[in-house]
């Protein structure tokens, strides 16, 4: 057992890495060598998870850290803990480092939790809804026009409510989780692709999952110069550092909303088959 006096002692080391690295101590416990790479590729490393080529994961470091479980920053030897007991768990060698092949598993992970991935893995693209209506212009993104599935909506109003609860800085800007893409019209998206010659590429796929009604795309915030849909890697990574996309990590499941990695705007209802 420890003496009283030991005990201070331990309590005050702790706090004084906290306070020196400003990273909790518990973060930085074990081996650091995981760390160390970690720490190297997460801005470097060249890949293309999502069919373009991206330098870096930091994008999808707070995605991952939810995801084992973990509130140590990328760069510590907490996350690599988190990442290694995840790893084993899901059948890889738990080295605690992120690399091409770990990353293929979180994506599968995640993407199986969409069913309209599930769908187009059978090669079946989802038909229209018979009904949508209307978002209020008030959780539209500037007002744009709105089209949904009726219980997507009703879901989504219950999640930006609580939000705006838990975080009031949230309800201070009409922009935060407003909607600024829901349903399209296949004939019209069809059209669209064609005139602009991109109709199986990231920015418009053939198929695409707002042609469900359950897709929303909305604003989790941007970096000075993009607009709230811009996939430049500066915007990406300033959107998954905003309040807002926190928030929905950690809270969007239990309303039913699940996210497209790549795009941290891109929210899906899971209520309702596609």
């Amino acid at each position: 057992m420890f003496r009283a006096c030991e005990v201070w002692v331990i309590l005050a080391l702790a706090l004084a890495a906290t306070m020196t690295t400003g990273v909790p101590a518990a973060c930085n416990l074990g081996s650091g060598q995981a760390a160390v790479a970690n720490t190297a590729s997460l801005r470097t490393l060249v890949w293309s998870p999502y069919a373009r080529v991206e330098t870096g994961w930091e994008v999808y470091a707070p995605l991952i850290a939810h995801e084992v479980g973990t509130g140590c920053g990328p760069a510590t030897a907490g996350f690599a803990a988190a990442v290694a007991r995840w790893q084993a768990a899901h059948g890889l060698s738990g080295t605690g480092t992120i690399d091409a092949q770990t990353f293929a598993k979180f994506s599968a992970v995640w993407q199986g939790r969409r069913p309209y991935v599930a769908l187009r893995a059978r090669g079946i693209c989802p038909p229209p809804p018979a009904m949508v209506v209307r978002a209020a212009p008030a959780e539209s993104y500037l007002g744009k026009p709105i089209l949904v599935r009726r219980g997507t909506l009703l879901a989504w109003r219950k999640l930006v409510a609580a939000a705006k609860r838990d975080v009031p800085g949230l309800a201070r800007d009409p922009r935060w989780l407003s909607i600024f893409s829901g349903f399209r019209d296949p004939s019209s998206d069809a059209a669209r692709c064609v005139r602009e010659k991109n109709c199986n590429g990231i920015v418009r796929a053939k198929c695409s999952a707002h042609r469900t009604g359950l897709a929303l795309d909305v604003y989790v915030g941007q970096a000075a110069g993009y607009g709230p849909d811009s996939s430049a890697d500066p915007n990406r990574r300033a959107m998954t550092r905003s309040a807002a996309y926190a928030w929905l990590l950690k809270n969007a499941r239990t309303y039913g909303f699940v996210n497209y990695p790549f795009e941290p705007w891109h929210w899906e209802w899971t209520g309702e088959q596609p």
